[in-house]
């Protein structure tokens, strides 16, 4: 199963303003373009309560899971789910239901709790031509991760670069395996 970050950020490195504020009001048509295509791709994706009340729509043919402290408080909608289970454990029951792709996509304190877990190994950052000044990082804890650049794309037409980062670790670990074999 692929467990990736999907993010857009500022020029200077911010998520959002603040936590009420939606990805859908400054970002541009090719990160909007990355999320549609890899949430379809990969069918789950995981936002945290503020992140999800930012959402204008229903995504279809998208399971979301919100974490929330108090998950027997929500009311579930169809594809909509609540929990505050550990990272490990939701990605194992989520793998025991076959799933093979999981975009954790906000906000905050979210992708802290999988960064910690050390359970993502792909990124997937639009960097978009704004300056916040200030607002919200995309971690603001403790990471010590070495990347390897996959892939990058620039878009003329709306000035963003995206961005395919892999974890060097992960990258070992699969030649690893495959030496193994």
């Amino acid at each position: 199963m692929k467990v990736f970050i999907l993010a857009a950020l500022t020029a200077d490195g911010f998520v959002a303003k603040n936590a009420n504020h939606p990805a859908q009001e400054w970002t541009g048509y090719q990160d909007k373009r990355l999320f549609a295509w890899l949430t379809r791709w990969g069918k789950v994706i995981i936002v945290g309560h503020n992140t999800y009340k930012t959402f204008d729509r229903v995504l279809t043919g998208r399971r979301i899971i919100v974490y929330t402290s108090e998950p027997d408080k929500q009311t579930p909608s169809e594809g909509v789910e609540f929990t505050n289970e550990p990272p490990d454990k939701l990605l194992t029951r989520l793998q025991s239901e076959k799933v093979t792709g999981v975009a954790i996509c906000g906000g905050l304190q979210v992708y802290n709790l999988f960064m910690q877990a050390r359970l993502v190994h792909d990124f997937y950052l639009t960097i978009q031509p704004l300056f916040f000044g200030q607002g919200l990082p995309l971690f603001d804890t403790s990471v010590d991760m070495r990347l390897s650049l996959s892939e990058a794309q620039v878009s003329t037409a709306d000035n963003t670069v995206i961005l395919h980062y892999v974890d060097e670790a992960a990258i070992d670990l699969d030649v690893a395996s495959r030496r193994k074999e």
